[in-house]
């Protein structure tokens, strides 16, 4: 039997976590690795106490059409990125990798291509997250390198139009 490389076996847990998700439009699963160690997890989800958008049936956001990527001050979730960063302390961050799989709810597919959205790539950078692997299907996935969105700083501004 072949063993699981280890990307792929972080990869496999945030897509766990993933399934935690509570958001009817996107479920991403997010968990930050340091020497080997899971520090952290976050899945996309209503803050604590609140109600999730899966236990009031309907999505704001898709109420009013707003198109993804947009109006996210709309949306009553955290996204995974930002729930695993307010769980783990930053000393343990600086130099980690965020591995980070999203699946739309709807169908349970793995959504290709995704990204985390501007202001998550900024608390990522805050955090001193060194890399994110994101998947793409159940064998592939990309690498960014978070020192790539703080050269072309402009790629985050233009996220938002300024």
């Amino acid at each position: 039997m072949e063993r699981r490389d280890k990307t792929n076996y972080y990869l496999d847990i945030a897509e766990v976590v993933a399934e935690r998700g509570t958001c009817l439009r996107r479920n991403f699963g997010a968990i930050i690795v340091k020497n080997d160690e899971i520090i952290a997890t976050g899945y996309t989800g209503a803050p604590r106490g609140r109600k999730n958008c899966s236990d009031l049936n309907y999505c704001r956001r898709e109420q009013l059409n707003i198109p993804r990527g947009t109006h996210y001050e709309l949306c009553r979730s955290v996204h995974a990125e930002a729930n695993c960063i307010i769980s783990a302390p930053r000393k343990d961050m600086i130099g980690s990798t965020l591995y980070l799989v999203c699946k739309d709810p709807k169908s349970g597919k793995l959504v290709e291509n995704t990204n985390s959205c501007a202001m998550c790539k900024r608390l990522i950078i805050n955090a001193g997250i060194e890399n994110v692997i994101i998947r793409d299907t159940k064998n592939s996935f990309r690498t960014v390198k978070v020192k790539d969105w703080i050269e072309n700083d402009d790629s985050l501004s233009n996220e938002f139009g300024y």
